[in-house]
């Protein structure tokens, strides 16, 4: 069911924002502990903050981030609470699969979209 007021919308696209604002790589599903997280590489790999923009008909999109990764195939992104740690992620995103034969960077631009 699509939410037919643009209020409500916007609403809600503002109340996730408002859980979290660390995004985390992943080399496999993190399901919804969180699990694969990427590690290692030098730069060490760590969880980057977004700072989301104003809601706007139900959309917001995240700063792009840069994160540092070691060679690997990253899979998912997740949206934390807090830059290490936390009991599960608050979201879970299956992305294109970002293939990094040696050291490298990972960009992601976050955007949630109520309908």
């Amino acid at each position: 069911m699509a939410i037919a007021i643009a209020t409500t919308r916007a609403s809600l696209a503002s109340t996730y924002v408002g859980l979290g604002t660390w995004l985390s790589l992943h080399t496999s599903s993190p399901g919804t502990t969180g699990a694969n997280e990427a590690t290692g590489g030098s730069p060490a790999y760590a969880r980057k903050q977004t700072t989301w923009g104003a809601t706007t008909g139900g959309t917001s999109t995240g700063t792009e981030v840069v994160i540092d990764a070691a060679a690997g195939t990253y899979t998912h992104v997740c949206l934390w609470a807090a830059s290490s740690g936390g009991a599960a992620p608050i979201d879970v995103c299956d992305i294109t699969d970002v293939v990094l034969n040696a050291q490298g960077q990972v960009r992601v631009t976050p955007t949630v979209t109520i309908t």
